[in-house]
C-alpha cells in the first residue's frame, strides 16, 4: 500500500498519462513560454491535489502522468488545465494573441490512458473469485450457529 494516496474516507492510486496539442500544432512552447507552461500546469495541478509524476513540455504538445484524486474526472482535469494555461499565457504573451486569433491556444480535444498495477485479467478473476470458498482450509469463515 506505498503506492496509494489517502484523503478523509478514501484510499486511491488513480493515474492517467494525458496528451494535449498546440492549435494547428504551432511549435510555440519553447524558451520561456515553455517554462511558464510548465509552472501554470504545476500551479493548477497543485491546486487540485493532482500530483505530477513525471512530465514534459515539447515545442508544440504537452505530456503529463498523473495521480489524481476520485472526485476529479479526467475532463474536468483537462479543462482546467487547457483553459486556465490558455488564459494566462495568452493575456502574459501579446504575441500569442496574433497566432491564436478567438483565444484558442490549444487544439480541440486530448489523449488519455489510465495507467495501474494490474491488468483488466487479475480485476476479472478477483472478481469472479469473489464468495467462494478458499483453497486451502487455513482460513474459513465461521457459519451462523
Amino acid at each position: 500500500m506505498e503506492n496509494y494516496r489517502k484523503s478523509s474516507h478514501t484510499v486511491y492510486d488513480i493515474k492517467y498519462h494525458i496528451v494535449w496539442i498546440t492549435k494547428y500544432r504551432k511549435p510555440i512552447l519553447r524558451g520561456v513560454i515553455g517554462v511558464r507552461v510548465r509552472e501554470l500546469i504545476r500551479e493548477i495541478c497543485r491546486a487540485q491535489d493532482v500530483e505530477i509524476i513525471k512530465g514534459h513540455v515539447s515545442k508544440d504538445h504537452v505530456h503529463i502522468f498523473v495521480s489524481v484524486p476520485p472526485d476529479i474526472s479526467v475532463s474536468k482535469l483537462v479543462q482546467k488545465l487547457k483553459g486556465k494555461s490558455a488564459y494566462k499565457l495568452l493575456t502574459e504573451y501579446k504575441g500569442l494573441s496574433r497566432q491564436f486569433w478567438g483565444r484558442h491556444l490549444w487544439a480541440r480535444g486530448y489523449f488519455v490512458a489510465s495507467s495501474g498495477n494490474i491488468t483488466d485479467e487479475v480485476v476479472i478473476k478477483y472478481i469472479e473469485e469473489q464468495g467462494k470458498e478458499p483453497v486451502d482450509d487455513d482460513f474459513g469463515v465461521e457459519e451462523d450457529i
